[in-house]
């Protein structure tokens, strides 16, 4: 069978600009002389549609959609993900479900069986399963048409399966002869070789060829990198779609392909091209042209102005220059070097004259000094107001600029250097902001030696170091990843780092600061557990105090 696989990248709630893509890419493949056209899963809604279901008007605006395609099929079969809808009073009634058409209707429609509930899905809370799944027949196949988390079930590769039922077993018992699963998998670092593994065990084993095709784009946190993957009988990779871009190709189950073995690249690579797609994609997506940050002369706030003008030109990025008298002209000269390295253009607000009078006020009406942390904070939050302020008179969309090691244990200002529309590098620990800064200077030096080189510091104080209150970095970020991300217990952790004070000391850190993070920008997602959507802790809590 000749299959037009199409990697699209749609909005969500975007239903006549999804419509129109679906269509020219079935006319595309008409053109092709394909015998069918794959779209991804909820391709008509946009992928992930919450609470947009629950719209009465929203479902009908769907299915009037999803009749009108099919009204435009002829003999080459279209198969895409929408939302459809029963009445048998059980449930919500509403069900994630591929939608096969062809000669001017709707003829087949399958459900998804295996609806998510972790991490970053939520589907049981809109959707119902499938109560059974069917192949189809079409031109001389036995179609065997399976949605995302249905495929995610293998009992020959997983060795602990979150399922009891196992919808492909079920296609295969009745004769399926291509499996073709349409899908929504949110990006995280080192997820695309797990699915060409796990999709070449179950092709090898069951002696059958498979068409994945896989939806890109970024919605808000979620970056949907695409790499739609074919895979042959023997449980070859034959067919890659591009990455963190639309594709389209064609599929012809009974030609002879090279193997492709390679699907990711290094680490450093994957996080650089993901967090440019996804500050773009966010950007374009609600009308974002420009962006603007403070840059201090640190790391995280370089890395971020050097990702947004890869995401956007350099004429659409501004940065603040802010020093108060605890900045070093060290710091100054750094991010000045910065933005002429990047083009920037860049204003230098001094913030002296406001700390002061604002310590002065403050002092009078509080009748104590306000010296430490107050002092601190003040200094944070009166940047992120001109930050702010910059953004309602220009337009521009703040970017804030913390890392994942200083979001996960509170050193961070509310209101401050938290203020802002998108957390660019929230998902990436600061031994990993490293890793990505010598990537980018790997043939030029673009962000200074001097900014590498130097200790991490706030500046909000003489002398202050960010190791005066944090262990070092590479210490805590052990740490953290074995908390946040591979769920070890307080007494793992503290065999592992030899250190049960320093480890019970972090993970309360971790645990007091919720309320911090229920606050920030949203986290763009690049590795397993990122703060935002896929981490729910409760704030008031007693487990840990």
């Amino acid at each position: 069978m000749k299959i037009a696989v199409c990697q699209s990248n749609n909005i969500i709630g975007d239903i006549q600009g999804n419509k129109s893509r679906i269509l020219a890419g079935y006319g595309r493949g008409m053109d092709d002389g394909v015998d069918l056209v794959i779209f991804p899963e909820l391709t008509l809604t946009g992928y992930p549609p919450l609470d947009l279901v629950e719209k009465k008007e929203f479902r009908q605006s769907v299915f009037t959609a999803a009749a009108e395609i099919a009204l435009q099929t002829g003999n080459t079969g279209l198969l895409f993900g929408s939302i459809t809808e029963d009445d048998d009073n059980i449930g919500t009634d509403i069900h994630n479900s591929a939608v096969f058409c062809s000669n001017g209707k709707i003829q087949f429609v399958q459900h998804k069986s295996l609806i998510p509930n972790y991490d970053v899905f939520d589907e049981m809370r809109y959707f119902d399963a499938a109560r059974e799944n069917h192949i189809y027949e079409f031109k001389g196949e036995k179609l065997g048409i399976s949605i995302c988390e249905d495929i995610w079930n293998d009992s020959d590769y997983w060795h602990i399966r979150r399922y009891n039922y196992d919808p492909i077993e079920n296609l295969i018992k009745e004769g399926a002869t291509i499996l073709l699963n349409i899908s929504a998998s949110p990006y995280s670092y080192g997820k695309r070789e797990d699915r060409r593994k796990m999709l070449s065990v179950l092709t090898r084993q069951n002696n059958i060829p498979l068409v994945y095709t896989c939806f890109v784009g970024a919605q808000t946190e979620l970056i949907f990198d695409g790499a739609s993957m074919c895979l042959d009988r023997k449980g070859n990779l034959v067919l890659l779609g591009e990455p963190f871009s639309e594709d389209y190709f064609i599929y012809e189950t009974n030609d002879e392909f090279a193997s492709i073995h390679d699907v990711e690249r290094s680490f450093a690579e994957e996080i650089h091209d993901a967090l440019i797609f996804g500050l773009r994609e966010y950007c374009s997506k609600l009308g974002f042209k420009k962006v603007v940050l403070g840059l201090s002369g640190g790391i995280d706030s370089a890395i971020v102005a050097y990702i947004a003008v890869k995401a956007l030109g350099k004429d659409n990025v501004h940065v603040l220059l802010m020093p108060s008298k605890y900045s070093s002209s060290g710091s100054l000269n750094d991010a000045k070097k910065l933005a002429d390295n990047l083009g920037i253009s860049s204003t230098k607000i001094t913030i002296h004259s406001v700390i002061n009078k604002m310590e002065e006020k403050l002092t009078h009406a509080f009748q104590k000094d306000i010296s430490g942390i107050t002092e601190e904070n003040l200094q944070a939050r009166i940047r992120g107001l001109y930050l702010m302020a910059y953004s309602n008179k220009f337009g521009n969309l703040v970017l804030t600029t913390g890392n994942k090691s200083e979001i996960a244990v509170g050193y961070t200002t509310l209101y401050g250097d938290m203020a802002g529309g998108l957390a660019v590098i929230g998902d990436l620990y600061k031994t990993e902001v490293y890793k990505l800064a010598q990537f980018i200077n790997r043939k030029e030096e673009i962000i200074p030696s001097e900014i590498l080189e130097k200790a991490p510091s706030a500046e909000l104080k003489e002398g202050q170091k960010d190791q005066d209150t944090l262990p070092d970095y590479t210490l805590l970020d052990k740490i953290l990843r074995m908390y946040l991300e591979e769920n070890k217990e307080l007494n793992e952790i503290s065999i592992a780092i030899g250190n049960e004070e320093m480890a019970a000391k972090v993970l309360r850190m971790v645990d007091q600061n919720e309320f911090k993070r229920k606050q920030a920008a949203p986290v763009l997602r690049v590795s397993k557990k990122a703060f935002g959507y896929g981490r729910r802790y409760p704030i008031v809590q007693g487990w840990r105090k």
